[in-house]
């Protein structure tokens, strides 16, 4: 059963949400790109907000609708409440997607691997892939989920975020040769 919102709907109404829950301004924060900022976005209220959480999943589902896409996911923790939602939504979107998400550092005990969510003895080699990120500043993390999942011989399709500052992601992942797609921008809220 499709959704009934159309996707520039869901898109005003997200920026609703983040602007009330994960955007900030007035204090200065160092970002994970090591940079610091006057402006910051802290996605993980939005992401487990209900209706926020549904309505990037919409939307990244909307940005998968031409693509050959077989997952999606990204580094922990920004990724995977996104991939999780996104996961659950496109069952009832009617296109099932699986979604999986990559450690920062693989754990010291049980299979120590770095790419989590898949069932036992599969791995990504082969399949087509989405990197997400909740928020993209130089693209450096995506980056380095790009290369993990490469290690274990995924395809890579592209990336999606949630959010994308306009510091340097875009060219980043064009000189990787990677496409990027931003589901909002840093001017939807200034």
């Amino acid at each position: 059963m499709p959704s009934a919102i159309s996707p520039q709907a869901a898109k005003m109404r997200l920026i609703e949400i983040v602007r009330r829950r994960s955007y900030g301004t007035g204090v200065t924060i160092k970002l994970a790109s090591g940079r610091t900022s006057n402006f910051y976005f802290n996605m993980k209220p939005t992401m487990l907000d209900p209706q926020g959480s549904y309505l990037l999943a919409l939307l990244v589902l909307d940005a998968l609708k031409e693509s050959t896409c077989e997952a999606v996911g990204g580094l922990e923790l920004g990724a995977v409440p996104m991939a999780a939602a996104v996961t659950a939504v496109s069952v009832a979107e009617d296109r099932p997607m699986p979604a999986f998400f990559i450690r920062k550092a693989p754990k010291d005990h049980g299979t120590q691997s770095l790419v989590e969510g898949l069932p036992r003895g599969e791995t990504l080699a082969g399949k087509k892939v989405i990197i997400l990120e909740d928020v993209t500043t130089t693209g450096g993390s995506a980056l380095k989920a790009i290369e993990s999942v490469r290690a274990d011989g995924a395809v890579v399709l592209g990336v999606i975020t949630a959010v994308d500052r306009l510091e340097g992601a875009a060219e980043a992942f064009a000189t990787a040769g990677v496409p990027f797609q931003a589901i909002l921008t840093v001017d939807d809220f200034q």
